[in-house]
């Protein structure tokens, strides 16, 4: 097939931060699973059809590790998702430990008492942006700067137990381990990641509280095969999801309701009734980055007429997935009130996000504050205008607005 024989060469060229590349709907009707290049230069197979990777995301044949780690294909440079990660002999029982490990950790009770927190945090967010408004001549505020980042930050800070002094400190190396444009600095600031967070657990386990560090130092007291690099992984992985990829739908949700006028002006009719099903649409459309979830065959695995081979790199192409039009009536159009409301968003299967629900928090709290308070937001600058991060979770760099 003349489009997979050409192994193009990822991250496609996209219209703009909100149009996913017209090459994926293409490779959707013609080779759902297709053969690319991956940033980093090295070969893999990446998914894009709806049916396909939401299989694939709930398929024990593909895992994160890889049986012959050193000849794992890469994806980027960066430090988070770029490579296999964990053991491949017992990565299903290291799962099974982690979910267990990070569960009350998003217990209805943690729920309650962060969603407290997150409106607190979101309130103080749109004080300062309405202090920045009036003070500024031109009456623009950057929303990225002052809510879509640190917002995420200091929830995730406050789930696994960071002081609130060093949230400026954890943000940069968030920043820093999941851009994938900084080279070696990238995996500098996982180092750095790495003692921070042991340096961390030593203390809480003096001082404990009602946290995950202080969840899994209580842990390794029972567990003597539990080690910090395994926290640190989960850690890690706590922090790209929670994190990362939170900032990045605050972003894209904004510009999805503010290009559409009337769907802005629908959510601040009637911010309670409507922000469930708006989150759910920027959920679907506002997957992160233009990579994908990486995975690696632990098998070989036949599917949609191709043979993915045992050790071969696999990208899932959540972005794509959700945008199938053999899943959604008008599926490139951001719609909250359609019929479809399943998306792979969360992922799927044993790999659904264990974090979904404090997402779905924030991202509730977010919107439903903005459409309360700041009704007349618009956009001040053109989306064409908008610089994209250079982070796997993508977004954007700067979210300049008026009222």
């Amino acid at each position: 097939m003349s489009v997979a024989a050409e192994r193009p060469k990822l991250p496609f060229t996209r219209p703009n931060v909100l149009d996913l590349a017209p090459l994926y709907e293409v490779l959707r009707r013609e080779a759902p699973i297709a053969p690319v290049t991956t940033p980093a230069g090295d070969p893999a197979w990446l998914v894009t059809r709806f049916a396909e990777v939401r299989d694939l995301l709930g398929d024990k044949r593909l895992g994160r590790s890889h049986p012959e780690p050193e000849r794992a294909s890469r994806i980027t440079s960066a430090a988070v998702q770029e490579g296999p990660s964990g053991n491949h002999d017992t990565e299903e029982a290291d799962h099974t430990r982690m979910r267990r490990l990070l569960t009350p950790a998003f217990s209805a009770k943690r729920m309650t008492m962060l969603s407290d927190h997150v409106q607190e945090l979101v309130d103080g967010c749109v004080d300062q942006l309405l202090a920045e408004h009036t003070a500024a001549p031109d009456g623009v505020v950057d929303l990225h700067a002052g809510l879509a980042f640190p917002l995420p930050v200091a929830v995730i800070c406050r789930l696994l137990g960071v002081p609130e002094s060093e949230h400026p400190y954890f943000a940069s190396l968030s920043e820093r381990m999941a851009n994938y444009a900084i080279g070696e600095e990238a995996h500098r600031a996982r180092d750095e990641f790495s003692a921070y967070m042991t340096a961390l657990a030593e203390t809480k386990r003096t001082h404990p509280g009602e946290d995950v560090i202080s969840d899994l130092v209580r842990a390794q007291s029972t567990d003597p095969d539990y080690e910090y690099d395994e926290m640190v992984r989960l850690c890690v992985g706590l922090l790209f999801a929670g994190h990362e990829t939170t900032v990045n739908r605050i972003g894209l949700g904004t510009l999805f309701l503010l290009t559409r006028p009337d769907q802005w002006r629908a959510l601040t009719a009637d911010p309670a009734g409507r922000v469930n099903a708006t989150v759910e649409e920027i959920m679907r459309m506002g997957a992160p980055g233009d990579l994908g979830l990486l995975r690696y065959a632990h098998t070989d695995v036949d599917l949609a007429g191709v043979t993915i081979r045992r050790g071969d790199a696999v990208i899932l192409s959540v972005n794509s997935a959700n945008r199938d039009p053999s899943v959604y009536t008008a599926a490139e159009t951001f719609d909250p009130d359609r019929a479809e409301h399943s998306h792979l968003g969360f992922g799927h299967g044993m790999h659904f996000c264990i974090g979904a629900s404090l997402a779905r928090v924030e991202l509730r709290i977010v919107f439903a504050t903005l459409a309360r308070r700041l009704p007349d937001l618009r956009l001040a600058k053109d989306i064409n205008e908008l610089e994209v991060r250079t982070t796997l979770t993508g977004g954007v760099t700067e979210l300049p607005v008026t009222w």
